[in-house]
């Protein structure tokens, strides 16, 4: 039951720290500002227009014994001092009946108060207290006809009522006002330590981060700033080794491509030459690997004509693309580009017809590469993902070839916070689903 409970409210809170604390502070003074003003109206509003309006009863009453025993001079002279002295206006109207219309209004407390107490000693009456902005209409079925009365609304109601609302609406307002001007000050620096934490996560370059906020806040930032620049300075430690590695290496490479020029023996000069071009391909992937995670900047551009250029560069007609509206999307441009190389090198090796669909959701870029090929199978789909994987020589044409390609995409697409999977596509072949966010 606790648990049901427990998932309820956390379905209804809002999922925003800044919401959350707004609530915190804003529910205690809400919850206070009720009771004191239910306890307001039960005490001392109410109350108040009880008594008052129980006196004016009393003083209708009075006016009601008096045109039953007076003569008509006393009636008339006691009726002008009830107007003088009390803004009363009576007046009796002869063969009258009292309207069927019932104006009161139910969720009015003066208008509950009044109908209570004219209950209490009158059996047939009638009375409006909204026709007129100031004054009560009320009718009291006396004889032949009925006894109409004027008074004014402040004989049973209370002129305070608005200075209290008043009074117990604007410090809430303020109060509010203030927690939302200061919690906004508290959250902000844990936004940009989100946003920062994001953009270094993928992969992309964090300007100088100054940690701000509480001392708390400030110490979480101080951490992930030191962490940023550890990592930071591994990666390009990594990078700056892999190539020094590349240049030693490449070195001597070319001295035994110009030896084996002068060799007389060609056969062996081509397989060792076929050698050498396969240590340099390697070389090169191994570069372009280390360089996956580069901090490229972040720009915006559109899909479509970034899909058209790589298409024009192959010049194949084997490629087919149905592209949508058009679809702008803030990332690394050039990583992009070599992610969408690499898938359609493979789909060119082992297929004859290369379908592109791109599609736009409400949150997401779907790009879709299907291929006519041999396709990859189910228990293999999760391992060509992994750096230097090979399936099998059977789908490795080339010897240079390292297994890096689908492990360089799947980074880059990673990088950029989207997903990279393979299915299998409708000609049979193979499928790859690239989704990214936007």
């Amino acid at each position: 039951m606790f648990y049901g409970l427990n998932n309820f409210i956390k379905k209804i809170l809002p999922k925003r720290l800044f919401y959350r604390s707004l609530i915190i502070v804003a529910a205690p003074i809400i919850l206070l500002q009720i009771i004191i003003t239910i306890v307001f109206f039960d005490s001392l509003w109410i109350k108040t227009n009880k008594g008052m309006t129980r006196s004016l009863v009393g003083e209708i009453v009075t006016i009601i014994d008096i045109y039953n025993k007076e003569n008509l001079e006393n009636k008339k002279m006691i009726t002008d001092l009830y107007n003088q002295n009390f803004n009363f206006s009576v007046r009796f109207l002869d063969n009258e009946i009292l309207p069927d219309i019932k104006v009161e209004r139910w969720f009015s407390p003066m208008d509950r108060t009044l109908r209570r107490e004219l209950k209490s000693r009158f059996n047939n009456y009638w009375f409006n207290t909204i026709a007129y902005k100031e004054v009560v209409d009320l009718r009291i079925k006396f004889n032949d006809g009925v006894l109409q009365i004027f008074f004014p609304k402040e004989r049973i109601q209370t002129s305070s009522i608005r200075i209290f609302v008043l009074w117990i609406t604007l410090p809430a307002i303020l109060l509010i006002f203030i927690a939302i001007i200061f919690l906004k000050n508290q959250t902000r620096p844990i936004i940009n330590l989100a946003k920062a934490a994001q953009k270094f996560g993928k992969g992309e370059f964090v300007d100088e981060f100054r940690p701000s906020g509480a001392l708390e806040i400030r110490q979480a930032a101080y951490e992930f700033d030191r962490m940023r620049r550890r990592i930071s300075r591994h990666l390009k430690q990594r990078s700056e080794m892999l190539s020094g590695i590349s240049h030693d290496l490449r070195t001597p490479l070319t001295r035994l491509k110009l030896q084996l020029a002068f060799l007389n023996d060609k056969k062996i000069s081509k397989q060792m030459s076929e050698d050498i071009d396969e240590m340099e391909k390697m070389l090169k992937d191994y570069l372009q690997f280390s360089y996956s995670q580069s901090n490229e900047k972040t720009e915006t551009f559109e899909f479509n004509q970034l899909i058209d250029e790589i298409i024009n560069k192959y010049d194949n007609k084997k490629i087919k693309f149905y592209p949508e509206k058009k679809i702008y999307f803030e990332g690394r441009k050039n990583l992009l580009k070599r992610c969408l190389y690499n898938i359609l090198d493979n789909s060119l090796k082992y297929g004859n017809q290369i379908d592109i669909i791109i599609k736009k959701t409400v949150s997401n870029i779907l790009i879709f590469v299907d291929d006519d090929g041999p396709g990859i199978p189910e228990n293999e789909k999760v391992n060509v993902f992994k750096p230097f994987y090979k399936i099998d020589k059977s789908r490795n044409e080339t010897k240079s070839s390292v297994g890096l390609g689908l492990s360089i995409t799947s980074d880059i697409i990673r990088s950029h916070g989207g997903n990279i999977s393979l299915e299998k596509s409708k000609s049979k072949g193979l499928r790859v689903k690239i989704s990214l966010p936007f």
